[in-house]
């Protein structure tokens, strides 16, 4: 009887255990300086685009790759890069996602990534910034501007690491990346979300 209420007590304790341990509510104070390299698993971006009037459309892209600098003490001299796997995008549809691989849309088979790479930081309140950069996509540069906000920072109480993660918005046009098929009847204009999640090198 006693080792059924050990069992039940720890597997009661180990989740308020893990809760007691999350980063909680975002407190620039966790954030540590240094190099972060992108966690893939835990970083998306999802787009969406208003389809023929009717309805919003959405996929997303994961990250393959990317990096961050940080220093809480001088935020404005932070940098991120990355680069997002646009041969694995998805959908709800698998001939849809097939079609934006196509020459049509992203041309996936010549051009499997796109990158964005910051020029400036610009830090906000409430824990925001407003990261210009330059996006890349089909190899054509444009300059866009994300409102980011820091969703947490700490350390992961799964595997010890430290961890910061962003949030942030941005509208792209899609024509200026050669990915105009249909617009204006399919917006032009992309809302983007991003989560970003980054682990420390």
């Amino acid at each position: 009887m006693r080792a059924r209420l050990l069992t039940l007590a720890l597997l009661v304790a180990t989740p308020v255990a893990l809760i007691a341990q999350r980063p909680g509510a975002p407190d620039p104070a966790r954030v540590t300086a240094g190099s972060y390299k992108v966690d893939p698993a835990h970083t998306q971006v999802t787009w969406k685009v208003n389809h023929l009037g009717f309805s919003l459309l959405q996929g997303q892209f994961g990250a393959s790759g990317g990096t961050l600098t940080l220093d809480p003490k001088n935020a404005a001299a932070s940098k991120v890069e990355i680069t997002f796997d646009i041969n694995k995008l998805s959908t709800t549809s698998d001939q849809f996602a097939t079609h934006l691989k196509s020459k049509d849309f992203f041309d996936v088979g010549a051009n499997p990534t796109a990158t964005f790479v910051s020029t400036s930081v610009k830090p906000g309140a409430n824990n925001t910034a407003t990261i210009a950069g330059n996006l890349t996509i089909k190899g054509m540069t444009k300059p866009v501007v994300l409102q980011a906000t820091l969703i947490g920072a700490g350390s992961n109480p799964m595997n010890k690491q430290l961890n910061v993660g962003f949030h942030a918005t941005a509208k792209v046009k899609r024509t200026d990346f050669g990915v105009g098929m249909v617009a204006p009847m399919v917006s032009d204009e992309v809302d983007l979300e991003i989560n970003a999640a980054f682990q420390k090198a």
